[in-house]
């Protein structure tokens, strides 16, 4: 099949009906390569093994310096595994999946295959179509709430994979989120090692590069976004980004936290699902969605974080949710550079 030079503008028309198994595995990465990731890193590589499709860490993308367990990059492989379910539904397979089905290979994540036929729901269909609409929005929001019912859903999405979100319905507990994502911008700011991560993954707005941030999606200039690396490896800027993401915390219509009961791979893993579920939801709901994990990525915030709002588990992400302007998608790696080897 022909490769899509953007795996934003895939269609579903195109879908391979009469192909065999590897050129619908390999059609269906198109849309598992659109999920969300730190840094948009991307770290996630495939392997089509017969009619099945295995998920691997990719941890030559991995962010020592924010992530040094891996832990967000592991969330990060639980979105796109997400987003392959979903497709794998919307083309009527219920999908069969076996996660760490190795224990001697930590790497390899998951195993995903076709299942058994079956006619999507209209729930599938709804979810599917929120694939090619969702972006991290990383602008201020409107000040429009966002409805109850809306946030209650989004709690019940999270809860279907081991996972909980809480919602911050009150001043003092939203405050108290605030006042601690303004300490971590400090804390990681204050990092050269920090900064040096953080600006590799910074690109100029006109990049040809295929991962990464460019600078439009931090509401940039194209003159600015140039240089934007050498300004974030050069300066300690933590003063200004603590003041302008405490605003965007308590400014925000939703403030929520992504957790786990428990604290393994599995755990990190089944969030990632949990996080796209949401997502998708979110945006199917016309509503956007970004991240404040700095609290979370600092391990002495992030046991502040869980005592501080009386979390019962363990904080996996912080997201802000509102309604707002459309952005751009930022790039993406083509199938072709996800799978690990060619196919024969």
């Amino acid at each position: 099949m022909t490769e899509l030079w953007n795996p934003w503008e895939i269609s579903e028309t195109s879908f391979p009906k009469k192909g065999d198994s590897s050129d619908k595995l390999r059609y269906l990465l198109n849309y598992a390569v659109l999920a969300p990731s730190s840094h948009n890193s991307q770290p996630w590589l495939f392997n089509i093994v017969g009619d099945e499709v295995e998920l691997y860490a990719d941890r030559t993308r991995a962010l020592p310096a924010c992530d040094p367990e891996d832990r967000e990059l592991t969330i990060s492989c639980g979105a796109a595994l997400f987003h392959l379910i979903v497709a794998l539904r919307h083309f009527g397979y219920a999908g069969r999946v076996r996660t760490f089905p190795k224990a001697d290979e930590p790497d390899l994540l998951a195993r995903i295959g076709f299942g058994d036929r079956k006619r999507p729901t209209a729930g599938d269909d709804t979810l599917f179509d929120a694939i090619q609409k969702r972006r991290t929005n990383r602008m201020p929001f409107e000040p429009r709430p966002v409805p109850d019912a809306q946030l209650k859903e989004l709690e019940a999405a999270a809860s279907k994979h081991h996972s909980w979100l809480y919602v911050v319905r009150d001043e003092n507990s939203r405050n108290k989120v605030a006042d601690l994502v303004a300490e971590g911008d400090h804390q990681q700011m204050a990092s050269s090692s920090f900064r040096r991560e953080l600006a590799a993954w910074i690109h100029p707005n006109r990049t040809a590069s295929h991962d990464g941030m460019p600078g439009y999606a931090l509401g940039l200039s194209s003159l600015r976004s140039s240089f934007a690396p050498l300004v974030v490896r050069t300066f300690d800027m933590g003063k200004g980004q603590a003041a302008k993401d405490r605003q965007l915390a308590t400014g925000s219509p939703a403030l929520a936290i992504l957790g786990t009961d428990t604290d393994a791979a599995t755990d990190w893993l089944a969030a990632g699902e949990a996080l796209d579920e949401v997502l998708l939801h979110a945006r199917a709901g016309e509503i956007w969605a970004s991240f404040l994990n700095q609290p979370i990525e600092i391990p002495e915030l992030r046991r502040r974080l869980r005592d501080q709002l009386n979390l019962g588990g363990f904080p996996q992400l912080i997201l802000r949710m509102g309604f707002g302007q459309e952005v751009k998608p930022t790039p993406r790696r083509i199938a072709g550079e996800v799978l690990m080897r060619p196919l024969r």
